[in-house]
C-alpha cells in the first residue's frame, strides 16, 4: 500500500507543475500585452501633441506674496520701530496658456494671468507689533521658455525660465490719504524660474507646476513725512505660485 501510495503521489507531481508553469506563462503574457499596450497608449497620446505647433490649455493656480525689504538709512536712527519684516499672503491665480513648440525639447509659454494676493509687512516697535496688509489685483504677462525631458512613458519633466511684466490694477501711490502709510506703484517687472510634470492623457495634457518670481523693479512709492513708508527705501516683490494647467 505504501508503495501504491508513494507511486500515485509521484505521477502527480507532474501534472501539479505543468499546470503551474502554464498559468506562469499567461501571467507573462498578460503582463507584457498590458505593458505594450500601455506603451502604445503613451506614444499615441504624446504623438497628438507633438505634430502640433500651438495648442491652448487654461490654468488654475495658488500663490503665496512677500517683499524683499531694503531699509533707508535713516532706519538706524530711528528708535521707535526696532525691526521690518515681509510675511506671506494668500492668493490665487486664473490664466489662458498659449504654448509654442520649438523642437522636441523647447517651447515658448505665454500665460497671461489675473492674480488676487496680499502681501504684508509687520513692523515691531517697542511695546506692539503693527501690520500693514498692501491687496493686489495683478494682471501677469509672463514669457517664459521650457525645456522638456525625454519621455518616460506618458511624462515629461521640465524647468522653465522667463521674464514677467505685472500691471497691479489696486494700486494705491496715487492715494491722498494720510492713513495709507505704504504704497506701492503699479508696474512690475520678475524673472520667474520653476519645474514641472507633463502627464499626457488621450484628450489632454495635465502639468502641475510651481514657480518662483523676483521682482526687479523698487514697487515703493516712499513718502519721508510717513513713519512706516519713510523708514523703507525699496520694495521688491517675490511670489511663489503652484499652477495645475489644462491644455489641449
Amino acid at each position: 500500500m505504501t508503495n501504491e501510495k508513494h507511486k500515485t503521489s509521484f505521477r502527480r507531481m507532474p501534472h501539479v507543475s505543468l499546470s503551474a508553469f502554464r498559468i506562469s506563462k499567461v501571467s507573462i503574457f498578460l503582463c507584457l500585452l498590458l505593458m505594450l499596450t500601455n506603451e502604445a497608449s503613451a506614444q499615441r497620446n504624446q504623438t497628438r501633441y507633438l505634430n502640433r505647433n500651438l495648442y491652448f490649455g487654461i490654468s488654475l493656480g495658488f500663490n503665496t506674496q512677500s517683499f524683499r525689504v531694503v531699509h533707508d538709512e535713516s532706519f538706524v536712527y530711528n528708535d521707535t520701530i526696532q525691526s521690518i519684516t515681509s510675511t506671506r499672503g494668500p492668493g490665487f491665480n486664473l490664466g489662458i496658456v498659449s504654448n509654442l513648440s520649438m523642437g522636441d525639447y523647447f517651447d515658448l509659454r505665454f500665460v497671461p494671468a489675473l492674480v488676487f494676493g496680499d502681501k504684508r509687512l509687520q513692523f515691531q516697535q517697542r511695546d506692539s507689533m503693527v501690520s500693514r496688509t498692501i491687496e493686489s489685483i495683478i494682471l501677469d504677462f509672463p514669457l517664459t521658455v521650457r525645456f522638456k525631458s525625454q519621455p518616460i512613458r506618458d511624462v515629461k519633466f521640465y524647468v522653465l525660465t522667463g521674464m514677467k511684466y505685472s500691471l497691479d490694477l489696486a494700486s494705491n501711490a496715487k492715494a491722498r490719504r494720510a492713513d495709507d502709510q505704504i504704497k506701492v506703484f503699479r508696474n512690475d517687472l520678475s524673472i520667474e524660474y520653476g519645474l514641472g510634470i507633463q502627464i499626457f492623457f488621450p484628450l489632454f495634457i495635465f502639468s502641475p507646476e510651481i514657480k518662483f518670481s523676483q521682482g526687479v523693479m523698487n514697487l515703493h512709492a516712499r513718502n519721508p513725512d510717513l513713519i512706516y513708508s519713510g523708514n523703507i527705501d525699496k520694495l521688491f516683490s517675490r511670489t511663489l505660485t503652484f499652477s495645475l494647467h489644462f491644455e489641449g
